[in-house]
């Protein structure tokens, strides 16, 4: 059973990073709240992770907290939601915003990330809202920063896809993301995507 890798990190996407631990690459699943928090392409990188065995695959799942492992743990101990779910519902709320709409009911916000219905909302708030991690919520990893990619409002909206959301919605999205950043079109990858994600969360 695998718990933690540390290793150089050979790439990186909004859903998924390769670690090379001696020589090994692992391919990893990630929210994209872990996906704020690491460095670019060749940065050491430590990560938590959950093992999940199925009969015809080994699927590794990492966390850059404790507070995101244990969140996905819980979402998975749920009838009827899986990991690629629980990955959604983690990308599509960072883990403090997460916990809070848990604690007040917020179905609403909930079935905003794609795949989560309402009957899957309202099953997630009547079995965490007694069993949330009692541990403080982070504060958001500030980005690294970096040159910005011509191409931004294309990368920020194929990432928008790839994690399940509508293009019109996410063409709107990307636009008013674009606006609220400072620099405009020049606007850095992952700052626009946390700002297009909570367009999308309004």
């Amino acid at each position: 059973m695998i718990a933690r890798l540390r290793g150089r990190l050979l790439d990186k996407q909004p859903n998924r990073i390769i670690v090379d631990v001696n020589g090994v690459g692992y391919d990893v699943f990630v929210p994209l709240s872990t996906f704020y928090s690491l460095g670019e392409p060749g940065a050491e990188v430590v990560v938590r992770v959950h093992t999940h065995v199925r009969e015809d695959a080994l699927m590794l799942y990492g966390f850059a907290t404790r507070l995101e492992q244990d969140l996905f743990e819980r979402l998975i101990s749920i009838s009827g939601i899986g990991p690629k779910l629980a990955l959604s519902v983690l990308s599509g709320l960072e883990p403090a915003d997460l916990m809070r709409a848990i604690e007040r009911g917020d179905v609403a916000q909930l079935t905003g990330i794609p795949g989560v219905g309402k009957k899957t909302s309202e099953r997630i708030v009547l079995e965490l809202k007694d069993r949330l991690p009692r541990v403080p919520a982070v504060a958001p990893t500030a980005e690294a920063s970096g040159g910005s990619p011509p191409s931004v409002r294309d990368d920020v909206l194929s990432a928008l896809l790839n994690l399940g959301y509508h293009r019109p919605l996410a063409e709107k999205a990307v636009a008013a993301a674009l606006e609220k950043t400072s620099n405009g079109p020049d606007a850095e990858f992952e700052r626009t995507l946390k700002q297009a994600l909570r367009e999308l969360a309004k």
